[in-house]
């Protein structure tokens, strides 16, 4: 039967995420595989056993997404990290739930961070999508892991003044002073709640891709909100928005 010229075509859906997977354990790499290849939008188009081998599979074959363990032999996940994210983007799947690692692959460019024991296989999948679409994902401890660096800054990056408050002071009228300094910068600077935490994020000197991951939005998005927050503060940089955030220009 021929098509009415007004009758709409159907589109056609994308095509499967394509997923290379990297571990050193067999076992684990089939069961990754199978959970991965029984959706239709996500495909398994190669496996690797350590960082040499799964760099020289992402360039053979360009995967959207590369699912990196911590540890292997020979080059580990985090030695090839920073050359797989220039491929596409990655996400690491690791019993590895040490802080500092976790700190460390977000700093290298990961986009998501998976502790094995903290999913089930629908989180899995929809974090390989997240990933391959922007979106970071992270499992609970690598996310108290990410917040536990940003409180570390904070402290580090704060006053003298607030640094050394006497031991009498309350954790009440601690929090009852910061409220009050936060929502001094806030409201003299018109942002938004979401641009002040922003603003606290880049004052204490944390990248785009970390903000990303914190506040769990895209770089994209996080690229508007700081365009937003330097026309407000009228600045053009970190550095400046950063002096004019903490009261030092």
């Amino acid at each position: 039967m021929p098509q009415h010229p007004f009758m709409e075509r159907a589109e056609p859906p994308p095509p499967p995420l394509r997923v290379l997977v990297a571990d050193d354990n067999p076992v684990i790499r089939a069961g990754l595989t199978a959970v991965l290849s029984a959706s239709e939008d996500l495909t398994v188009v190669a496996e690797a056993e350590d960082g040499r081998v799964a760099y020289e599979a992402a360039l053979h074959h360009r995967p959207d997404v590369i699912l990196l363990d911590v540890r292997m032999p020979g080059v580990d996940g985090m030695a090839v990290l920073p050359h797989m994210v220039r491929v596409a983007p990655v996400m690491m799947l690791t019993y590895s739930d040490e802080t500092e690692i976790v700190q460390e692959a977000v700093r290298l460019g990961a986009g998501g961070y998976l502790v094995h024991g903290e999913f089930t296989t629908a989180q899995l999948t929809q974090a390989v999508r997240d990933v391959g679409g922007g979106r970071p994902h992270f499992t609970p401890t690598a996310t108290n892991a990410l917040l536990a660096h940003i409180r570390g800054h904070a402290t580090a990056h704060a006053k003298p003044e607030l640094r050394a408050l006497p031991t009498h002071f309350s954790p009440k009228g601690l929090s009852q002073l910061q409220s009050s300094m936060g929502q001094s910068s806030k409201s003299r600077f018109q942002l938004s709640g979401r641009e002040a935490e922003i603003m606290d994020l880049i004052a204490s000197g944390m990248s785009n891709q970390q903000i990303a991951a914190v506040c769990f939005i895209s770089e994209k998005t996080v690229k508007n909100h700081i365009n937003r927050i330097f026309a407000k503060l009228h600045t053009t940089t970190r550095a400046q928005a950063t002096a004019k955030w903490l009261g030092v220009a």
